[in-house]
């Protein structure tokens, strides 16, 4: 008998100490530290969508504490009262407030927003300003989705035009007129890189043997004594400038026969009057040539 007390005690101190443990898991898992001391509070809000046992309470993106119950305000129809464990370092400044708030991610929490402008604190089990702030599905449902149902009507529209545009035969008339402009494009490409291939070649050739040319020029350009043709030139012209005054001058004889009016008349009519003769040689030989045979 006192054999079989002590297998039933075994077995119901480790079912005890399994439950136990698994209490204890299911609760760490879920955030809750049951080991941990923590100050409690209550929030009062009207819409607890997504709000859950466990769910976190942040200040500053940082958690702060969870969500330990949510119970339903029946003596305030429209309320929910939600209690919150809060770190026990943790003091909250009266006029602070908790905004329900949602992501997709994390989804439900918390945040905490608190009134560091005052010195006074709430004191434990409190009643605190809880608000709901409009989360990321709430503005996907009230302002995404109807512009979202405006715009499919105008879509569908614009999908039937595109259609319209794809079966429309000048649409493969114009694909056409591209692909053969493509293949007029391959050809002038493949001419200009024979033309880059063979002829720029040649021409970069001629290019260089016209510069050595022009090299060889410039050689002999820097070759000549420029300031000897110069002096030589102004010789030259100093000598014609000479001769041109002289023959301006009416003191010698260049400029007496180029300045004197009389020698000139008296040039003229001798000129005049040889012509004379001459013609008159010519129609008359008899009279100035006498032949005589005896």
């Amino acid at each position: 008998m006192k054999k079989v007390f002590t297998k039933e005690v075994t077995i119901a101190v480790i079912t005890i100490i399994s439950l136990v443990i698994l209490f204890l898991g299911l609760n760490y898992m879920k955030g809750i530290n049951l080991f941990q001391p923590a100050n409690y509070y209550y929030i009062s809000l009207s819409n607890v969508s997504e709000l859950q046992n466990s769910s976190p309470v942040l200040v500053d993106g940082f958690k702060v504490g969870i969500v330990n119950d949510i119970q339903y305000d029946y003596d305030h129809p429209g309320h929910i009262v939600v209690q919150i464990g809060l770190d026990k370092d943790l003091k909250v400044q009266t006029g602070s407030y908790a905004e329900l708030k949602s992501n997709l991610t994390a989804g439900a929490y918390l945040d905490l927003k608190l009134n560091t402008y005052v010195g006074s604190y709430c004191a434990i089990g409190d009643t605190i300003q809880g608000v709901a702030a409009i989360g990321m599905m709430d503005k996907l449902s009230t302002d995404i989705l109807p512009q979202i149902e405006q715009i499919l009507p105008r879509l569908d529209s614009i999908l039937l035009g595109i259609q319209v545009l794809v079966n429309h035969p000048a649409l493969n008339q114009s694909l056409n007129h591209i692909e053969a402009t493509t293949a007029d494009l391959q050809k002038s490409s493949a001419q200009l890189s024979g033309l880059l291939a063979n002829d720029i070649p040649a021409i970069a050739s001629h290019l260089n043997t016209v510069s050595s040319d022009f090299s060889v020029v410039s050689g002999n350009l820097k070759a000549v004594d420029f300031q000897r043709t110069f002096s030589s030139v102004d010789t030259l012209l100093n000598n014609m400038n000479q001769i041109s005054q002289q023959l301006n001058n009416p003191t010698n004889s260049l400029g007496l026969l180029l300045n004197d009016r009389t020698l000139y008349d008296h040039l003229d009519s001798t000129a005049y009057n040889a012509s004379k003769l001459f013609l008159d040689l010519k129609e008359r030989p008899k009279r100035y040539v006498h032949f005589s045979l005896f």
